[in-house]
């Protein structure tokens, strides 16, 4: 199996059989003071020969921009060439560290930098789960991510320009992307105020095992996970996140209890599969506050969404 001391993952990463071998790049912020935030992808499936992205920007909890293409022609570049694609251009400046988002229509603007906070850190290898993991095996064989300050310019299509100074997260991932091994799954990435980051994703398998994805981010580093316990409140949808309330325990027992409230939802649906991203506001239990993705999927025909309780009063 891959990983990320022998490739280089903003390059190239050759495809192994995997019908849905995948490279994708995401990006995302938010910015309390402009109350602006993004959500970005662009993945590559090399065996498929095709493409997708999302280009999705927000403020006040209404869009402001959105281009979302789920089946384009497969491009040969990756982040360290310079990609572009659906007229979204994202480069690596520095290896692991520093990359550029650029996009110019008449209707749209961005030129924005993310600037490494935490570095880009193989959450799977951290999560020792192993090579039978569900997520290693077919969600990932490398999901890096990083902490980042954001910075840089929005341009409106009335010519306003919205300063940018947030923070946010990046992943690159490697491997298999078979969304349909997952029945369903969530995730919280929050960034607190005090320094503290957290990558914390639990997904279950169409077989009703779990797997997950975790570490806390401190003092300049990341450190592994031992214990997730998640909560989620949906709205009537059963697919829009109302609010978390999560602990989240570190392998040296320092236990960390949150809930957030939603900001802002947009839905990235394909086939058989929906994505929910959320920009939430996170708060610790000591009142610290914090912002980041809260992230949810779901797969059809309909089979749950982890809060539907069963009559033995386990969670589906």
């Amino acid at each position: 199996m891959a990983n990320a001391t022998n490739l280089n993952p903003e390059g190239y990463c050759p495809a192994n059989d995997h019908p849905r071998w995948n490279q994708s790049f995401y990006f995302n912020f938010y910015d309390p003071a402009s109350r602006t935030g993004c959500f970005i992808r662009i993945g590559i499936l090399e065996n498929l020969r095709e493409s997708n992205c999302w280009f999705a920007f927000f403020r006040d909890g209404k869009p402001l921009f959105t281009r979302i293409n789920m089946n384009l022609p497969y491009v040969e570049k990756r982040l360290i060439d310079g990609l572009e694609i659906a007229g979204i251009r994202l480069t690596s400046l520095e290896p692991l560290k520093q990359a550029r988002v650029e996009f110019d229509n008449p209707d749209f603007g961005v030129e924005l930098e993310w600037n490494a906070i935490l570095p880009m850190q193989d959450a799977i290898h951290l999560t020792q789960a192993g090579e039978d993991d569900g997520f290693a095996k077919e969600i990932a064989h490398i999901h890096m991510e990083g902490t980042c300050a954001v910075t840089g310019t929005i341009r409106l299509r009335d010519g306003e320009v919205i300063k940018i100074d947030g923070k946010g997260f990046r992943d690159i991932a490697v491997g298999p992307r078979n969304w349909d091994y997952i029945k369903h799954y969530r995730l919280a990435w929050p960034i607190f105020d005090n320094g503290l980051s957290i990558v914390a994703t639990h997904g279950t398998s169409t077989d009703g095992r779990h797997a997950y994805i975790r570490m806390i981010g401190k003092d300049g580093t990341w450190s592994p996970v031992s214990e997730i316990v998640d909560r989620n409140i949906y709205e009537d949808d059963d697919m829009t996140l109302k609010a978390m309330d999560w602990v989240v325990t570190g392998a040296d027992g320092e236990r960390y209890a949150f809930t957030a409230k939603r900001l802002y939802r947009w839905s990235f649906p394909f086939d058989t599969y929906v994505l929910t991203e959320h920009m939430m506001e996170y708060t610790l239990a000591d009142g610290t506050k914090g912002y980041g993705l809260g992230e949810c999927g779901f797969r059809f025909p309909w089979a749950g969404n982890g809060e539907d309780t069963a009559q033995d009063g386990s969670r589906s």
